[in-house]
């Protein structure tokens, strides 16, 4: 596994098979795709930032890259791709073997180029959308919250604000003398026009009567754009004003209705005066929902009380009123952000649902920030939110308006990519005809990215034939991928990573695909392609799918002779696969139950913009112990692992556990650790904490955090994620020790039954 973290130190890139099989055959045998797992804008201490243009191919446009073979003498490059002869510039003229431009050293792979002059002139933009049919208590957490983000926003960024219930509020920043706002119907969809006429905008400049409005150079004038839009450092008073004077929706709510909230209008009144005023910027539209949706066209659910919000049941059962209808809104709305190159972040914090089924695609395919939490007062919410402005302890390295690209060989096609992206719609020959995901196209529009945004790409393997060995071919297949984006900083860049994969086909190559099999890689790709299909295909079994897959793949790598079930092995590479999808099976991805659509669609966003390593806790948690007799170690996921003289760190992404044996929490309750004579048992206390505090530093959205003792109703986080090895119908409880009272079966149990099947298999 160490050389694939290598690989990705390198170039941010896991692959599932890092020695590709070169035959659709092969590929298909192979039963998990070709794939590769890319974070686009990685941090690399050491890569290179070139201060000029890139060298494109005259054919195919890749980039020239360390893989291209170079004629120092005739001054020409072939692209690895396509194999056009391309004449290097004259400004390349004083290349050699030892005076090489930086895209030609070997260990480049991955580099970014920074064209002069190409910066932004416009800031980054932020409009906050505020929901105010919630109660006191809830307005006041969030006005605290708002009014510390507010004073980290870098002075130059464009603030705006719109406060929603029953009606919209938009807010004229630019009016300071009293404050001023213009109210829209909630229940009634706006369209720009109307939108632009009823706020005025044409009062000084008359509306131009043809063309697209579309900001200062475009029809409208930049005073009329200040009156909404304004610098952080002009509005900072204006804004606090407002949210100190904000009050709840002062509209009344029979005892039998749910507050009137009109989410979907407010949110799209927000993306109309955003692209009419700053189009093609930088601009999030920064969502702040407390409660469901109950007016307007992306309503969950009526205002009545009688009525419930939609369940997985209801949707299952096609029983879910307004879902088709919201969610069609919602595909709308995230078409205009991408036109405009605008983002959605999405805080819901709520402990009822909001929508966020219903809102995931927008959020998505503009690539924003999703943060779930029970209350505006939570640290989930607080902490998170301050993170996005805070560069000191953690920078997300917030970038926008990116467009990704992929160029391959030409027995490679993409099939698509599963991630927080749209597709562009660019059709050509590297396009398959099976589509997963945002397909059909071989460039993607990613309206925000940050650090830590990975995509997964799916290809498919072309070439039917294995090629005669007495003709002269290459073993290798190329991958390029081109991000071009605006940097944090404001600078227009181009990263580029070109890779270089072996492949293998026919009898013998078993053996060279079991050793460049990445197995995390692999068990992610799978969490992310059961998570699509459970969503789009009607009838999807996803148990009996990854059953499937998990048998056939053990049948073709395992080491086994037919039908006998104890002589099956499994190369170190692909040992741990199994467990992977044991867990990944009752994980929160596919097991629905007890999880509302809400919380599914939340867990699914976050495992499909995630890398690899943050991927992988989210399907196996990590366990560690804490004990007298040992340093903190590695613990097996197992109801073993409980006992009442030691502590356990859970880390399964979401929610963080540390869980106290009886006997720890009978001796903290006791307050043993404040004695000075126990200053070993304060120090075992404090162990957890300073780990657990170190985990969450570093993690977007912040963790859930909690601290529960054995037997006690919150050990459920950490006995819900255990491989129940000792249930309530098993024998011998080792004392001190704990039980899960389920009929699912444990690990042992899932392997017997996986060998006997996979020996069987024909």
């Amino acid at each position: 596994m160490a050389e694939f973290m290598e690989l990705e130190g390198q170039d941010g890139v896991r692959m599932a098979w890092n020695v590709v099989p070169g035959t659709k055959q092969e590929a298909s045998n192979c039963v998990v795709p070709v794939s590769a797992i890319y974070t686009p804008i990685k941090p690399f201490p050491s890569m290179p930032v070139l201060p000029y243009a890139p060298l494109r191919c005259r054919n195919c446009r890749s980039v020239l890259n360390p893989f291209s073979i170079v004629d120092f003498t005739a001054k020409i490059w072939i692209c690895p791709f396509c194999f056009q002869r391309n004449h290097f510039p004259p400004h390349y003229a004083s290349i050699s073997d030892e005076n090489l431009p930086a895209e030609l050293f070997p260990q480049y792979t991955t580099i970014e180029y920074q064209s002069p002059g190409e910066a932004s002139s416009l800031p980054p933009v932020f409009m906050f959308v505020v929901d105010t049919s919630i109660i006191e208590e809830e307005m006041a957490f969030l006005k605290s919250a708002l009014t510390q983000a507010i004073g980290l926003l870098p002075d130059n960024s464009l603030v705006g604000l719109i406060t929603f219930g029953t009606l919209v509020h938009v807010h004229e920043l630019g009016f300071s003398t009293i404050p001023k706002t213009y109210a829209f119907k909630g229940s009634k969809d706006v369209s720009k026009d109307q939108l632009l006429e009823q706020m005025g905008f044409f009062l000084n400049k008359p509306k131009p009567s043809t063309g697209v409005i579309a900001g200062a150079r475009d029809g409208l004038s930049s005073e009329s754009i200040a009156r909404f839009l304004l610098p952080a450092s002009d509005c900072e008073f204006a804004l606090n004003s407002i949210l100190e004077e904000l009050q709840k929706d002062p509209w009344p709510i029979p005892v039998d209705q749910r507050a009137s909230r009109c989410t979907s209008t407010a949110l799209s009144v927000a993306a109309s005066l955003l692209g009419a005023c700053v189009p093609g910027s930088g601009a999030r539209i920064m969502a702040f929902i407390g409660g469901p949706s109950t007016e307007g066209p992306g309503a969950i659910v009526s205002k009545n009380l009688s009525e419930p919000i939609r369940s997985h049941k209801d949707l299952d059962k096609d029983s879910a009123p307004h879902y088709h209808k919201a969610v069609k809104f919602y595909e709308a709305l995230a078409k205009q952000l991408v036109h405009q190159g605008h983002v959605l972040d999405l805080f819901a914090c709520a402990l009822d649902q909001v929508g966020v089924a219903e809102l995931k695609v927008a959020v998505e395919r503009t690539g924003g920030l999703v943060v779930l939490a029970e209350s505006f007062g939570h640290s989930v919410f607080k902490d998170s939110l301050r993170c996005v402005f805070q560069s000191e302890d953690k920078d997300l390295g917030l970038s926008s308006n990116g467009i990704f690209e992929i160029n391959c060989s030409k027995d490679i096609k993409v099939q698509g990519i599963l991630g927080p992206c749209a597709s562009l719609e660019k059709k050509g020959p590297l396009c398959s005809d099976t589509i997963v995901g945002q397909g059909s196209t071989s460039a993607w529009k990613l309206c925000g990215l940050d650090q830590a945004t990975s995509l997964c790409l799916i290809f498919e393997i072309v070439k039917t034939d294995i090629p005669d060995a007495t003709v002269q071919s290459s073993n290798q297949f190329y991958f390029q991928f081109l991000t071009y984006y605006q940097h944090s900083t404001g600078e227009m860049r181009l990263r580029v990573t070109t890779l270089s994969r072996r492949w293998v086909a026919g009898p013998g190559s078993i053996q060279d695909l079991i050793a460049g099999f990445d197995q995390e890689a692999a068990a992610v790709v799978m969490a992310r392609l059961v998570s699509f299909k459970m969503e789009i295909e009607a009838e999807f079994d996803p148990i009996r799918w990854l059953d499937k897959t998990l048998i056939h793949i053990c049948s073709r790598f395992g080491d086994y002779q037919k039908d006998s079930p104890s002589s099956f092995s499994l190369s170190p590479r692909f040992s741990i696969f199994p467990q992977f999808m044991f867990h990944l099976r009752r994980s929160q991805f596919v097991q629905v139950f007890n999880n509302s659509p809400d919380e599914t669609a939340y867990f699914r966003m976050i495992l499909n913009r995630e890398n690899v390593a943050n991927s992988v806790v989210m399907i196996q948690p990590s366990l560690i112990s804490y004990s007298f007799q040992s340093v903190p170690e590695p613990a097996l996921l197992d109801v073993a692992a409980i006992a009442a003289d030691r502590i356990l760190l859970l880390d399964s992404y979401f929610t963080i556990v540390i869980f106290h044996g009886s006997t720890i929490a009978q001796w903290r309750k006791a307050g043993y650790h404040n004695q000075p004579e126990h200053q070993a048992f304060a120090q075992l206390l404090l162990a957890p904490r300073d780990d657990s505090d170190a985990i969450i530093k570093d993690r977007f959205p912040i963790p859930r955090l909690v601290i529960c003792d054995q037997h006690g109703s919150q050990a459920r986080f950490l006995l819900a994620k255990l491989n129940p090895s000792a249930t309530y119908n098993s024998e011998g409880h080792h004392p001190g020790g704990d039980i899960i009272f389920t009929d699912d079966v444990s690990f042992g149990v899932f392997l017997d039954h996986l060998q006997r099947l996979a020996v069987n298999k024909i």
